[in-house]
């Protein structure tokens, strides 16, 4: 019988025509023609005399109306592709795996074909479409049928579709008398497939070996004990630290029992506990250690690791120290806020006991009552007090300024923004402090960003699309009213509630003048003129002022006599004339104005800026926010300019003034007009 001059292959699907064709051309192409169909495109007309090769017998019945006389028949036996095998080595031993092909019988003799190679370390289970899924995995193996895996399957091994094997190769050689030209060719070629794929495999072993190594330096190389085992308790890494905690060598540990290495039932149990509880105290060799341990699920193993206490309290002084160099940390203590009257040692008492709790806190006090003083102090006596403390004043700073101090912004954000971002306050301050101060100059802006904080406990830089927790305590202060300014629609309910979780108010000076004598003792001595004697009548005289500006104003009236006086007595004469000392808001409109609603103006700033708007325009200047920052210096209630520009806000939406643009500045309304000169 002659020789076929055409080769026919017969599959059943598209994928395996193209790489079953694509192998025949490989061996074959360039000594005869080859034609491929799959019956899942279409089948050619009647075939006669023809060499057909059919890619599986599984399709006989389905192309046996196109197979005329004269046809030879071979039905091929197929193998896995050894071009994507490798993947397979890389699963771990163990792994469950779903093999997905699109008949159930072909499935069972893929895997039997796997296992017959020496790929057994898998467990794998058949799986055709239709059929349920009977156990817990994420690994689907397919030979070209990725379409097929369940949609529950995360990770796919695709390893090509099964190609034509030896034997069958040499039978379709045999049928065309091409054996003793090709034969060996096509054995050196499956040869050289297995040398290619054993060099592959060996290179992957070499590269693995090396992160191995890697991955033992860098694991020698950190500060901490490591400790890794499986779930029958075999260690497989034991770190150099772990070495000299124990005084076991690595050679002497991997491999073994942990039971039998370490010989500490409390400590076993711990690695073994499935339980989330705390980091658990241990003594190894008369060393005290924490150990942390965590579990693998995925890979069933646990990793612990172990830090020697002693170094653990080295590593908090020096993080201590970096804190303090970039300025993060709480400068007072409790023994800092000077005083001995009931009030203020009754306000201590209660700061100390808030300081233990980890909620926010709201600070109520006049100006210059020590607001950051008792907020600093808190933070020392609470159990974030190795964390960073950051303070921020709302009336400091402009409002875009402010966003991004606080939340950061991403690279690009803005012009100007740092290349690579910015860390804003509160992640700076994770894990620790951060202080509010002047929380009542909060923009509503702001005020809606800050809520979102304290109740998601995460933020959004500017610019930026994910969030990111923050674990920090919000300590906010004010001295301004602000139940007011709810009502007058300044501040947010939702977000006075959340601030005010605990409450601190400060008393002013003058509701402890006995510790007037006292401050003004401990600010002589932290003078560098500690020699000087204050006479008694200037202590009895400066103890009758009402110290509106509290603490701080008699600081700054100490440090004015100490500049005046002979240099060895502070008398009467050192003193400061009235003009020098600060008044009260009410000195300066006769009466509370009565708006057209029926509200009580009753903010002093604001009835300041009301006089210095109307006293401007009465001399035909502008009211500019400088001016009237400069105009409430000189009443004795100094405003920055931010501060200026909120309240003027406010007055703006009460109908009271007109904001201008440009340099026209703020003027007053009629009804500004008729509060500033016949209030009621």
């Amino acid at each position: 019988m002659k020789p076929p001059k055409e080769l026919i292959l017969l599959a059943g699907t598209k994928q395996t025509r193209k790489a079953l064709s694509a192998q025949l051309h490989d061996i074959i192409g360039k000594f005869m023609k080859i034609r491929s169909y799959s019956v899942e495109e279409r089948l050619p007309p009647l075939i006669e005399n023809r060499l057909v090769i059919l890619s599986s017998y599984l399709i006989e019945e389905e192309v046996q109306h196109v197979l005329g006389k004269g046809c030879q028949i071979i039905i091929a036996k197929r193998t896995v592709n050894y071009e994507y095998i490798d993947q397979l080595f890389f699963l771990p031993k163990g792994t469950k795996a779903l093999y997905v092909n699109d008949f159930p019988r072909t499935a069972t003799e893929s895997i039997h074909t796997l296992i017959q190679l020496g790929i057994d370390h898998i467990d794998y289970y058949p799986y055709s479409p239709g059929d349920d899924i009977h156990i817990m995995t994420d690994t689907a193996i397919t030979p070209g049928e990725v379409e097929l895996v369940p949609s529950s399957i995360s990770h796919i091994v695709d390893i090509g579709v099964r190609l034509i094997d030896i034997t069958t190769i040499h039978e379709i050689l045999d049928r065309l008398h091409m054996t003793e030209r090709l034969g060996k060719a096509v054995s050196d070629k499956y040869i050289r497939k297995m040398i290619d794929l054993s060099q592959k495999l060996a290179h992957a072993n070499q590269t693995m070996n090396e992160l191995n190594k890697h991955l033992k330096k860098v694991v020698d190389g950190v500060n901490d004990g490591i400790l890794a085992l499986n779930k029958e308790g075999e260690i497989f890494i034991f770190n150099e630290i772990l070495e000299g905690m124990t005084g076991i060598s690595s050679r002497a540990a991997i491999g073994k029992d942990i039971r039998h290495v370490l010989k500490n039932e409390g400590m076993t149990a711990f690695l073994f506990d499935g339980s989330d509880s705390d980091d658990r105290a241990f003594t190894i060799n008369e060393a005290e250690v924490v150990v942390h341990r965590f579990h693998l699920q995925k890979e069933q193993s646990i990793v612990a690791t172990f830090k020697n206490i002693s170094d653990t309290v080295a590593l908090e002084k020096a993080a201590r120290r970096e804190l303090l160099k970039k300025g993060y940390i709480a400068k007072y203590a409790f023994e800092d806020i000077i005083g001995l009257s009931p009030a203020l040692i009754k306000t201590k008492e209660i700061a100390r006991k808030l300081a233990s709790s980890d909620l926010t806190v709201l600070i109520q006090g006049e100006s210059g009552t020590g607001k950051e003083l008792f907020a600093s102090a808190m933070h020392r006596a609470s159990l974030r007090n190795n964390g960073p403390f950051l303070a921020v004043n709302f009336s400091a700073l402009p409002e875009d300024l402010l966003e991004s101090e606080l939340f950061g912004y991403e690279e690009g954000a803005f012009t100007g923004a740092r290349k690579g971002g910015k860390k804003g306050i509160f992640e700076q301050a994770d894990g620790g402090t951060i202080f509010l101060d002047e929380i009542g100059d909060i923009s509503p802006k702001l005020q809606a960003r800050l809520l979102r904080v304290l109740q998601e406990k995460e933020i959004r830089r500017v610019g930026g699309a994910k969030n990111i927790a923050v674990d920090v305590r919000v300590i906010a202060a004010t001295n301004r009213d602000l139940q007011l300014m709810i009502q007058d629609g300044q501040f947010r309910r939702d977000l006075y509630h959340r601030l005010k979780v605990l409450f601190l108010e400060l008393p002013a000076l003058r509701e402890r003048d006995g510790d007037i004598p006292i401050l003004m003792e401990a600010f002589l001595q932290q003078s560098k003129q500690k020699n000087v004697a204050i006479a008694l009548e200037v202590k009895k005289k400066l103890a009758r002022y009402m110290w509106y500006g509290n603490v701080r104003e008699l600081k700054n009236t100490m440090d004015y006599m100490l500049a005046v006086c002979d240099g060895q007595h502070i008398t009467l004469n050192d003193i400061p004339n009235e003009s020098f000392f600060e008044v009260s808001g009410e000195d300066i409109l006769p009466h509370s104005a009565i708006d057209k609603k029926g509200s009580t103006i009753e903010n002093v700033e604001e009835r300041i800026l009301l006089q210095g708007v109307y006293k401007l325009n009465k001399k035909g200047l502008a009211a500019s926010r400088q001016k009237l920052a400069v105009f409430s210096t000189e009443a004795g209630i100094p405003l920055t300019e931010q501060q200026v520009r909120l309240r003027l806000d406010l007055l703006e939406q009460k109908g009271y003034v007109i904001k201008g643009k440009g340099r026209s500045g703020t003027r007053l309304t009629n009804a500004g007009y008729l509060m500033v000169e016949n209030p009621q």
